[in-house]
């Protein structure tokens, strides 16, 4: 059965007050503890070559948008449960690869696991991404049905009385389009899914429907779920992120990445050495079918 973001606790669209109070209970173990999480850390590092390998494959494939966004939270969710002593690029590698593979065993897509190894630049044998994929399995407690922003946008837009009724679909779009952008924001980690989702719909109410923000606004802070001021710092954040006239897109590319992401030199330079290693390796493809051996996967 596909998993779908939007409803993960049950089938059925119909939101129930337990499903409810379920999802906002558990939250909190969906989501990456980087709360000590700063530039000079090796998990920035590694996370930022991790977004840029799946900004990859997806502009390749164009794969559904919400694997990409499984797959990074699997990855933020991974990273902030180990101790990982040094960037090495085939960590990076086989994580990027057997992240998209389980988010897309999640979405019940049918990936290449051969054609993400080649875009990613290097093969690895099949137990080498057994034993990663248990790994993660292992810290992520087999929890791959994620409590994400996206599982909170039905309940909020609920409170919402908006005079034009036919804008609440386009306000629950537009605000998962924002979602999508605000993942790669690192000053977002402190915040629950709830809160993320709260202030993506006001983000959305306030460009769609600007003179009825304020009413939003009421209406979604005095939910007995919602904390203002959380949910204030959040849409603070959000209103300044870098993205070209407040436009937002659901697709991850390489370039949205850049955008989104705060950069660094050290940063760029990984993302110039990714460009130049992909290019080699699907120059060489062809000739050079190496596979890369884990005899075991060590990370501290």
């Amino acid at each position: 059965m596909e998993f779908d973001l939007h409803n993960p606790l049950t089938g059925f669209e119909e939101y129930h007050f337990d499903a409810v109070s379920a999802l906002f209970a558990n939250e909190s173990d969906h989501m990456p503890s980087f709360l000590d999480f700063k530039s000079t850390d090796v998990r920035f590092s590694l996370r930022r070559h991790s977004v840029f390998l799946i900004s990859q494959v997806q502009s390749s494939y164009k794969f559904d948008g919400y694997i990409a966004y499984l797959a990074v939270n699997y990855i933020d969710r991974f990273l902030s449960k180990q101790a990982v002593l040094e960037n090495k690029p085939w960590i990076v590698r086989i994580l990027v690869i057997v992240s998209l593979s389980l988010a897309a065993k999640m979405r019940n897509v049918d990936l290449s696991l051969s054609d993400i190894q080649r875009d990613v630049g290097l093969n690895f044998d099949a137990q080498s991404i057994h034993r990663m994929e248990s790994l993660i399995l292992h810290t992520l407690k087999w929890r791959l049905r994620s409590i994400t922003p996206f599982s909170f946008l039905h309940f909020f837009n609920s409170f919402l009385k908006l005079v034009d009724s036919s804008l609440t679909q386009s306000l629950k779009q537009r605000a998962s389009d924002i979602i999508f952008s605000t993942q790669y924001e690192i000053k977002l980690f402190e915040y629950k899914p709830s809160i993320i989702a709260a202030s993506a719909l006001l983000c959305a109410a306030e460009e769609l429907i600007t003179l009825q923000f304020s009413s939003c606004l009421t209406a979604i802070s005095e939910s007995q779920y919602s904390n203002k001021e959380e949910l204030m710092n959040a849409l603070a954040v959000m209103r300044e992120m870098p993205i070209e006239g407040r436009e937002y897109c659901s697709m991850l590319t390489p370039k949205s990445v850049l955008k989104c992401e705060h950069t660094s030199s050290q940063c760029e330079t990984h993302t110039n050495q990714d460009r130049d290693t992909i290019k080699k390796r699907r120059l060489s493809d062809s000739r050079d079918d190496r596979t890369f051996q884990i005899s075991q996967v060590q990370w501290c």
